[in-house]
């Protein structure tokens, strides 16, 4: 039998990227992948469909003419929206100094040629009565950081539209520029030049339905400033080559001269497709493997160029289930039922789509096909030095990304009304902020215990002022000290924080039930049915208000028999952050209570606020580590973890131990353990 393991959406980008360099959205390409224990690369929920197979064809069949490049190509077009929670009326991280508002897009330019930049804009009506339009605007858009157009905005006049019902309103000009690009990636900015440091009286409500686009014509708001909503690139337009892009210097590794004779090109062809083929296949190719191919490249070459045929052959490779699919095959004489170590190419193939969640490069490829990464001291040196690489930044966005809830980020709006400061920009730099502590754990190979209670994080200006951090200025990310102990660690990081807060308040069963899941390993059982909500502050309505803290409405809501129990574990962990807000922000009242964050721990602990909560919780260092390993087991096999995995997770804990939790070590320890290397033959079906 042969196992068979789709490549999620994250792989298969990945992948692209390293056999072709070329960077693709596969949101737009393919759908979600199903998740399993927390993850998305899990093989049981990683199946497939007739219209799933359909696109893979169609992303192989774009992604090979991005790849090549084509002269012969139609305009096409790509939207960029802007995030509708994104802050316009200041300055965003990452984006030139001196501008407002904006949009950064990385861009993949087919060929060299004219392409048309259209911007629309988010405006929400606005009247004499409000001040009308803002003067003087202007948009600017940086290709590469180099300004390349600069656009001034006509102030909307002051006059209101009298038509019949159904009567279409006029669309306002649009704001577009033509330039000459290069193909290959670029990164283009566009962005409003900031006017004036002085407060804006912007009153634009990014949340609300009034909200419109500029093409529906002048309505009622209160917005004096513009706000982007969107860029559009159409092209190419006037093809002038197809340039020396990343992708064609990664594919083309000879070309024949123009005057080449038949068999000159197909030893070039042969040698391009046992390459691109070998890669892509994590495996050595044969001579009927090639063959096979160049059957692609022969029919597309008999009606075009040699670039087409090579296009043709990629694409081929691109939909083949070998690239798809990692493959493990049964060796036929083992009974089923046995326990088998697999091959060192197999293994090649798990440890890079383990670390870098992608094909193994040729260093790794060429070990496996030596049989070398028996050795165990060749496979610790591969492992040290795939840790090293930037693509291990993969742990970092796939691991640490959904066994910390860090992609569920994006999901999370907290009602703007109670916590008018939080917007995208923060957002963004709460995800990035735990990605670094993550990623400093790797690089630096430091102690997994710094999860839990490092003295040093990394913060922007944004995130330092809402943190209440002095002294740090700029969009860039810098370590720092954390002076104030409650934030050390995960449980004082605005992610966390927001991610198990509820939209208008804090959650203390969901930071409880966080924690005891994803840092002891033992989640809390599931409610019963018919339990009733949790007490909402009422207020308006003709209802007489009555406010109460989070801490007293979870005492109300414990009064039901069905929740005391469960409720009696969870909510002393909790309670314990309530000085937390919904978005991490420190406070110290609550609904005009003064913040009560003392309780007691299923063990008879006595806490009082996250400071003791986080000493309390590293007294059970095994458990914390066990919980981490048996996640971190799951991510590498890509399977869910079973009773008879648990000795090995014991194994690679003790392991980890003696060489001080080092992260490294717990790698080392995974990769050298049976559920990694070894797999049983299942019986055949019938």
């Amino acid at each position: 039998m042969t196992a068979l393991h789709r490549l999620n959406r994250s792989e298969y980008a990945n992948a692209i990227r390293d056999l072709t360099a070329v960077d693709v959205d596969t949101s737009k390409m393919l759908p979600p992948d199903d998740s399993m224990e927390g993850f998305d690369n899990i093989a049981d929920v990683l199946g497939t469909s007739p219209a799933l197979i359909e696109r893979y064809i169609g992303a192989a069949a774009k992604i090979s003419r991005l790849a090549v490049g084509n002269t012969d190509v139609g305009p096409i077009s790509t939207t960029y929206k802007v995030r509708g929670d994104l802050t316009q009326d200041h300055h965003i991280e990452g984006l030139p100094v001196g501008t407002r508002g904006g949009i950064r897009i990385r861009h993949h330019f087919p060929v060299d040629g004219e392409y048309l930049f259209k911007f629309s804009l988010l405006k929400v009506n606005f009247g004499p009565e409000y001040g009308g339009a803002a003067k003087g605007e202007q948009l600017e858009m940086s290709l590469n950081g180099e300004r390349v157009a600069l656009l001034d905005l006509k102030s909307v006049p002051y006059y209101y539209i009298r038509v019949a019902p159904g009567t279409p309103i006029p669309p306002a000009a649009p704001l577009e520029v033509r330039l000459p690009v290069k193909a290959g990636p670029q990164t283009i900015i566009v962005t409003f030049i900031h006017r004036t440091s002085a407060p804006v009286d912007d009153l634009v409500q990014r949340f609300e339905a009034t909200t419109a686009d500029l093409q529906t014509g002048v309505q009622f708001g209160y917005t004096t400033v513009p706000h982007l909503s969107g860029v559009e690139i159409l092209g190419p337009y006037n093809v002038s080559g197809l340039g020396n892009t990343p992708s064609r210097a990664r594919v083309f590794l000879c070309q024949p001269a123009p005057a080449s004779s038949a068999s000159d090109e197909l030893s070039c062809a042969r040698k391009i497709i046992a390459t691109l083929a070998r890669r892509a296949y994590r495996r050595p190719v044969t001579d009927a493997d090639v063959d096979r191919l160049l059957t692609f490249y022969r029919a597309a070459r008999e009606t075009g160029s040699f670039d087409r045929g090579i296009e043709m052959a990629l694409r081929r490779i691109l939909a083949d289930p070998e690239f798809i699919f990692r493959l493990e095959r049964d060796p036929a004489n083992i009974p089923a039922g046995a326990a088998y170590r697999i091959n060192d190419l197999e293994l090649a193939s798990r440890l890079s789509f383990f670390l870098w969640s992608s094909i193994p490069d040729d260093e790794l490829l060429k070990a496996a096909e030596l049989g070398k990464l028996k050795d165990p001291a060749v496979l610790q040196q591969q492992v040290r030095r795939m840790l090293k690489d930037p693509r291990s930044e993969a742990l970092v966005s796939n691991f640490a990304g959904q066994w910390l809830f860090l992609r569920e980020l994006r999901n999370r709006n907290p009602d703007l009304l109670i916590f008018p400061d939080f917007d995208d920009n923060l957002r963004q730099a709460f995800q990035r902020e735990t990605e670094l502590l993550f990623d400093s754990i790797v690089r630096e190979d430091r102690n997994v215990f710094d999860l839990m209670n490092a003295d040093y994080t990394f913060v922007n200006e944004r995130l330092a002022r809402h943190y209440g951090i002095p002294n740090v200025y700029g969009s860039d990310f810098r370590r720092v000290t954390v002076q104030n102990e409650a934030r050390r660690g995960l449980l004082g990081q605005g992610s966390i924080l927001t991610v198990t807060s509820a939209p208008n308040r804090t959650s203390p069963v969901t930071r409880g039930a966080w924690i005891l899941e994803n840092l002891l390993g033992t989640p809390p059982p599931l409610p019963p049915p018919n339990v009733p909500p949790f007490p909402e502050n009422t207020t308006g309505q003709g209802v007489t208000a009555v406010a109460a803290s989070v801490r007293d409405r979870m005492i109300q809501h414990r009064t039901n028999p069905p929740c005391k129990g469960c409720h009696q574990i969870m909510d002393p962990i909790g309670l314990a952050l309530e000085n937390f807000d919904g978005v991490g922000r420190w406070r110290t009242t609550d609904s005009g209570f003064k913040i009560d964050a003392s309780g007691q721990l299923v063990d008879g602990t006595a806490i009082d606020g996250a400071e003791n909560l986080r000493k309390a919780l590293l007294r059970y260092p095994d458990a914390i580590v066990q919980t981490m390993t048996e996640k971190l087991l799951m991510y590498a096999v890509g399977r869910a973890a079973h009773h008879y995995d648990m000795p090995a997770v014991r194994a690679i804990t003790r392991e980890a131990a003696r060489n001080d939790y080092r992260f490294s070590s717990l790698v080392l320890a995974i990769v050298n353990s049976q559920p990694f290397q070894m797999r049983v033959k299942l019986a055949a079906k019938e």
